[in-house]
C-alpha cells in the first residue's frame, strides 16, 4: 500500500537512503540536493510503502511565478523520485493515482498539480501519464537538462 506523508525541513535523515540511477539525477536531483535548497515556497514530501519510506517529491506552492505556463492557483510538483531499490514495483503510478485527493486535502483551493518532464526520459513521461498527468502539448524550452513536455493534473474538489 502506498501512502503519501510531509515532511518537515528537519525529516531528511527518514529520506536520507532514497537513491535514483546515476543517469536519473539530472532529471530528479538528490535527497540532499532538495534539502539543501531551502526554498520557502517548497514542501517536501515522502512517499511510504507501508510505513517505509520508497519515494521523495517536492511541491511548489509559487509555481505559477516561475513558469508561466501554469494556471496561478496550480501547485507545481517537482524532484519525484523512487528510490532504486524500488523501481519498476509501480510505486510511482500508485502514489500519482493517490495525488489528487492528498493534494486536495494538503492545499486546499489549488485547482492542478503541474510539472514537466525532460523530453529525454520517456520512461518517467510513461509513468506520470499511466499515474493521472496529461500532456498539454506545451513545450518548456528552459530546462536545466534540456526541453520538457508539460503535464498537468486536475486536482480533486472538496
Amino acid at each position: 500500500m502506498i501512502t503519501l506523508t510531509p515532511l518537515s525541513p528537519q525529516d531528511l535523515d527518514r529520506v536520507a537512503h532514497i537513491e535514483v540511477r546515476h543517469d536519473q539525477i539530472r532529471y530528479s536531483g538528490t535527497v540532499s540536493e532538495a534539502f539543501d535548497a531551502a526554498e520557502p515556497d517548497v514542501d517536501f514530501h515522502a512517499i511510504l510503502h507501508d510505513t517505509t519510506p520508497v519515494g521523495f517529491f517536492k511541491i511548489d506552492r509559487a509555481y505559477a511565478t516561475r513558469y508561466p505556463f501554469a494556471a496561478p492557483d496550480g501547485l507545481g510538483l517537482r524532484a519525484f523520485m523512487i528510490d532504486t531499490s524500488h523501481q519498476g514495483r509501480g510505486f510511482g503510478t500508485q502514489a500519482c493515482h493517490t495525488l489528487p485527493a492528498y493534494m486536495t486535502h494538503q492545499y486546499q483551493g489549488r485547482s492542478a498539480l503541474w510539472l514537466t518532464v525532460n523530453i529525454g526520459n520517456p520512461a518517467a513521461y510513461r509513468a506520470y501519464c499511466k499515474g493521472g498527468f496529461v500532456d498539454t502539448g506545451q513545450i518548456w524550452s528552459h530546462g536545466d537538462a534540456g526541453p520538457q513536455n508539460v503535464m498537468v493534473m486536475t486536482l480533486a474538489s472538496i
